[in-house]
């Protein structure tokens, strides 16, 4: 089973930046897609973004333009570069990665694997 381990969470101002990394083991890009989810208290997680075989990304709207998902496949590792942050994306933060994926991008299923999460706070 595939495992994944992020980083990079934190604290920062309102405007600041954070860059989250999730190394993967046992990982084969080209059968998985694989995603970036976030969860706050008392809410629903929600994908924030994902990244298919072939490199194709796709984002939820509440951070297009600000946050982007990347991979570095000599690392093995996901990124989400987070710019301009904002109050309302504090939360933990989890990577994901499975070969299903829902919508063509976000990793879904029984199978999937999950991360144990990073907690982004961001002050106003």
């Amino acid at each position: 089973q595939v495992q994944l381990v992020e980083s990079g969470g934190g604290s920062v101002q309102a405007g600041g930046s954070l860059r989250l990394s999730c190394a993967a083991s046992a990982y084969t890009y080209g059968s998985y897609c694989m995603g970036w989810f976030r969860q706050s208290p008392g809410k629903e997680r929600e994908g924030v973004a994902a990244i298919d075989r072939y490199n194709d990304t796709t984002y939820a709207d509440s951070v297009k333009g600000r946050f982007t998902i990347s991979k570095d496949n000599a690392r093995s590792t996901l990124y989400l570069q987070m710019n301009n942050l904002k109050p309302d994306d504090t939360a933990m933060y989890y990577c994901a990665a499975s070969d299903l994926c829902r919508g063509g991008y976000y990793p879904t299923g029984a199978s999937a694997s999950w991360g144990q999460g990073t907690q982004v706070t961001v002050s106003a």
